[in-house]
């Protein structure tokens, strides 16, 4: 298991990940001491567990809010799956109804060539 180095608000932490997950790691570290220093940047020295909390509470907040919108998002595809499945069998019945529209068509039309060959005779 591939161990890496990050530094977090100056200091470094050794970490494990999964084989082929160091750059995303080190990519999660870099976001989070992003976020410590904006937070310091905006309330001072208020502490490091403190900025540390604010920074976590940051990231569930924007995770949560990710999470809405796919789920809103999962929602609205299930429903224009289900409109299209229900286009799909109106357009089945409209070819069905046209289908019998014009076999009935035909009919009448057979209807009128026999009449026209009785004439003819």
């Amino acid at each position: 298991m591939p161990q890496i180095v990050v530094t977090i608000d100056a200091k470094t932490y050794r970490m494990a990940c999964a084989e082929g997950e160091e750059a995303h790691l080190v990519e999660l570290a870099a976001q989070m001491d992003g976020r410590i220093n904006e937070l310091r940047g905006s309330f001072g020295e208020i502490g490091d567990q403190r900025l540390a909390i604010m920074a976590g509470i940051m990231a569930s907040d924007e995770l949560s809010d990710a999470q809405a919108r796919i789920a809103g998002l999962e929602a609205e595809l299930a429903e224009a799956r289900e409109r299209e499945r229900e286009m799909s069998r109106g357009g089945e019945a409209g070819d069905r109804r046209l289908a019998e529209h014009l076999n009935g068509v035909s009919d009448v039309l057979d209807e009128i060539s026999a009449k026209l060959e009785d004439y003819r005779r």
